[in-house]
């Protein structure tokens, strides 16, 4: 009688009792059958582990697709109620000051671009959006001028005057509100990044607009956590309007440089001020306001014609 044990060289029982061989016989197969099952075991397991592996990645995916789609149908309504509250910038006399121009370029990124170009950039498209709603907007300068005077004054003279005069101009249009858009630098912390909006200290409606404002760079951005924050600025310290500065991002992060520079992302950062605009004014509105439906249609009629959907 012969058996083998793992496959290894048979094993001769011939020269014992049958009884005897019949026992071994049996042990071995019994061994053999155990290590069978182990090895199935450890097959089985092996392949439960890559199972679970298997589920656990699908339901990764699945909750970060959930998670991203749920965001988006958010954001959609988000943009839904927008724009069915547009009404209440209609007939709005708004103040936008692309900062800098002329002589003061602003800050500049290691690309060579200057601030003065992104705010423009993004103030004309603010423009186009906001008069299409029926809003009335005065730009404080549409190309790269100033108002400082030039007469051999000191630069820091010459940014008085200019500032001076922007808000002169939204004053002598009795805006209801002046928005300066700027571009924020940080030479030594390249790595900080993020819009930010600033008004001026213990101005309750100041506050109000850039909270609001913020709010809505923050959910259509997506890209920054910051928060509105009191700081003492020329222009908010002296408008006689609620008035906000409006920090685009950083020029001195090279990531956010380039977005800065792209068009959809101006608009994008255009679409986010719109929305805060409008729930800042309907969140103000009240049952006895009215709106001068002549002064909004013809705003209306001014309008080029621009079609600005929701990024």
């Amino acid at each position: 009688m012969f058996c083998s044990l793992n496959n290894q060289l048979p094993l001769d029982f011939s020269h014992i009792p049958d009884c005897t061989g019949i026992f071994f016989y049996g042990v071995i197969q019994a061994l053999n059958c155990r290590k069978g099952w182990q090895a199935l075991f450890m097959t089985f397991s092996i392949r439960k582990g890559y199972l679970l592996l298997m589920v656990a990645v699908i339901a990764v995916i699945a909750v970060t697709a959930g998670i991203y789609f749920s965001k988006r149908v958010a954001g959609a309504v988000e943009d839904r109620q927008v724009s069915v509250m547009s009404w209440s910038v209609a007939g709005k006399v708004i103040t936008v000051d692309p900062g800098h121009g002329g002589i003061d370029p602003g800050s500049k990124g290691s690309s060579g671009l200057e601030e003065a170009t992104i705010t423009l950039a993004v103030s004309e498209k603010l423009k186009t959006v906001l008069t299409g709603a029926g809003a009335k907007v005065v730009m404080t300068r549409e190309s790269d001028i100033d108002y400082g005077a030039s007469d051999g004054s000191s630069l820091l003279t010459r940014k008085r005057q200019d500032l001076a005069k922007r808000l002169a101009i939204a004053e002598k249009n009795k805006a209801d509100i002046y928005l300066s858009i700027h571009v924020n630098c940080f030479k030594s912390g390249p790595g900080e990044h993020g819009a930010q909006v600033f008004y001026q200290p213990g101005s309750e409606e100041g506050q109000k607009l850039a909270e609001s404002i913020q709010g809505e760079m923050v959910r259509v951005l997506g890209n920054t956590t910051r928060v509105a924050k009191a700081v003492d600025y020329y222009a908010t310290r002296n408008s006689k309007m609620p008035a906000v500065i409006v920090e685009l991002g950083f020029i001195s992060n090279p990531r956010e440089e380039k977005l800065l520079s792209a068009p959809e992302y101006q608009r994008k950062q255009a679409f986010a001020i719109y929305c805060g605009l409008v729930k800042y004014f309907a969140g103000n509105a009240t049952a006895a306001e009215s709106i001068d439906r002549e002064d909004v249609l013809e705003t209306l009629m001014q309008n080029k014609g621009h079609v600005f959907e929701a990024p």
